[in-house]
């Protein structure tokens, strides 16, 4: 059946800088397919993108790996095998929790898988070990070192038996766990048969002891690199902790660089505007500087125009001032000539009544 996918959603893929270990590479341009994958032949899981045609992530999940939320909408993982650390970004808080939740579920079925490999190795390990002790005697199979020691003691006798047989001697009797004396060629040569398949099995034995040995120096070395790989991935872990924090600071301030450059962008808009204004402004800096001169002349003329205004005025004072003068003047001749026509007149009353006077004396 092959791999299968058992989940998918879209994500921007990162890769961490290998170069500084702190700054995120975008592996894709823009949002791609991001898939579990179930193997079923080797019981496996993995994470799987593609680019068009480039894998950007192909990520074994193992039971050591956790997936941390950075933000709201940000998450990463270590991968130790590929040696690089994949970051994830979602379009949603809703999108990352739900892949967030489907790694440990899918962390949690790679640990079970371990689990059941390991009891298999060990259940087979002991199988072999109880075949090649004595078939299916599970006793000697769980006592293995007694067994050895009871088996070369058992072939020394049967030895010593032989021997003295040999040489013709009487056999002592054995103790009850011994096998029984001899009495035939017959049970001589059962005897012979016994003792090799006991040799037989004394090497079987040797060789899964042997076996043992090696396969617990075998789990040593691997539990050994083991704790050397975890010591590694805590010190990673740290690492990443540090980076996530650097991270964190550098959002910070990559959004009060955001804040500024929009107030940067509002304050630039109104110099525009106000660009704009002055723009439509100094297109009509010429008609008004026309029309200034024009009002300029205008004004000089008016000015010219008043100062002989004022000539004028200043003149006709002087001419008024004389007028005055002369009325002044013949106001007083007048006077004076009123004063000789009222002596005049009288004079001519008088000579008036002097005739009349005449002519009635007449």
């Amino acid at each position: 059946m092959g791999e299968q996918p058992i989940f998918t959603t879209r994500a921007h893929v990162f890769q961490i800088d290998p170069n500084t270990k702190k700054n995120w590479v975008p592996a894709s341009k823009q949002a791609v397919t991001v898939s579990y994958f179930y193997d079923v032949t080797r019981n496996s899981y993995r994470i799987i993108s593609v680019d068009g045609a480039k894998v950007i992530i192909n990520s074994t999940i193992t039971p050591n790996m956790t997936f941390t939320k950075t933000s709201q909408k940000f998450g990463q993982w270590a991968d130790s095998r590929a040696n690089t650390v994949f970051g994830l970004g979602f379009s949603s808080e809703q999108q990352l929790t739900k892949f967030a939740e489907k790694f440990q579920e899918v962390k949690e079925a790679a640990r079970l898988a371990r689990d059941k490999s390991q009891e298999k190795i060990e259940t087979s390990s002991n199988h072999s070990q109880a075949s090649s002790i004595n078939g299916t005697d599970d006793e000697k199979a769980s006592s293995a070192g007694p067994a050895n020691t009871h088996l070369k003691s058992e072939n020394n006798k049967l030895k010593i038996a032989l021997t003295q047989r040999a040489a013709g001697w009487t056999v002592p009797t054995l103790p009850v766990t011994a096998w029984p004396p001899p009495c035939s060629a017959a049970n001589v040569k059962k005897w012979e048969i016994e003792l090799q398949t006991l040799r037989e099995s004394n090497a079987r034995l040797t060789t899964a002891l042997q076996d043992s040995s090696a396969s617990v120096e075998q789990w040593k070395r691997q539990f050994s690199l083991c704790h050397d790989e975890n010591d590694r991935l805590r010190n990673k872990i740290d690492e990443l902790e540090e980076q996530c924090s650097e991270i964190n600071r550098e959002k910070e301030k990559n959004t009060q660089l955001k804040r500024r450059i929009e107030e940067l962008e509002l304050e630039l808009r109104e110099k525009e505007t106000e660009l704009t204004d002055l723009r439509k402004q100094s297109e009509i800096i010429p008609q008004l500087m026309s029309e200034c001169e024009y009002v300029s002349e205008k004004l000089e003329a008016a000015e010219r125009d008043n100062q002989n205004l004022e000539d004028k005025v200043r003149s006709l004072k002087t001419d008024m001032e004389e007028s005055k003068y002369r009325q002044r003047h013949l106001k007083v001749e007048l006077k004076s000539f009123l004063e000789v026509l009222d002596g005049k007149i009288d004079d001519l009353h008088n000579f008036r009544r002097g005739l009349s006077k005449l002519g009635a004396d007449n």
